[in-house]
């Protein structure tokens, strides 16, 4: 019995990990489990802000990078020192508020990245040394979880737990469930 594509959950997901090469490196982050387990039950909405931001492949790294004058806020800034925080919180608005339109059950984030990271990212200083604690997050995934805070998120890294993995999709299928059953109109 051959599926119909409108069955499949709709699961926002960092195009690198479906092997898009995205990467600042002109490379990809290819997930077996996510491409070939997963993949044939769901339908990929893939997202790559850098890229979509106009960054280009092959790229400058960036980083996230404690503020000096604010130690409470963070910038998104290239090696060269190029400051992209601005450029980046505003694209992260406009896509969210479009990725808002694609009837998404959940999201797959690149785990580490500075624009997709949703928790234990690195922190540099002005002086490029490692803040000690990875306490960063991703301007992106930022945006995500601000906008959708009940939508089912995780990183990738995660997702090679069984049960959190089980736990994620298991919230991904029940969301889609839940959304299909308040939209329908209720009689008594």
């Amino acid at each position: 019995m051959q599926r119909r594509q409108d069955d499949s959950p709709r699961i926002g997901i960092s195009a690198c990990l479906l092997g898009e090469e995205v990467r600042y490196d002109g490379g990809h982050k290819r997930d077996l489990y996510i491409v070939e387990t997963l993949g044939p039950l769901v339908e990929w909405v893939p997202v790559c802000p850098e890229v979509e931001l106009g960054l280009g492949t092959p790229r400058e790294a960036i980083r996230l990078i404690c503020n000096p004058k604010n130690p409470e806020a963070i910038n998104l800034v290239s090696r060269s020192g190029n400051d992209l925080t601005v450029k980046m919180r505003r694209f992260a608005r406009r896509r969210a508020r479009e990725l808002a339109k694609e009837n998404l059950s959940g999201y797959i984030l690149k785990k580490d990245s500075p624009s997709c990271g949703m928790e234990r990212v690195k922190i540099w200083n002005e002086h490029n040394q490692e803040i000690s604690e990875r306490q960063g997050r991703g301007l992106f995934a930022d945006e995500l979880l601000r906008q959708f805070p009940n939508l089912p998120m995780e990183e990738e890294g995660r997702l090679h737990d069984p049960q959190l993995r089980e736990n994620f999709i298991e919230r991904v299928f029940i969301f889609r469930k839940l959304r299909a059953l308040f939209a329908a109109r209720w009689t008594v």
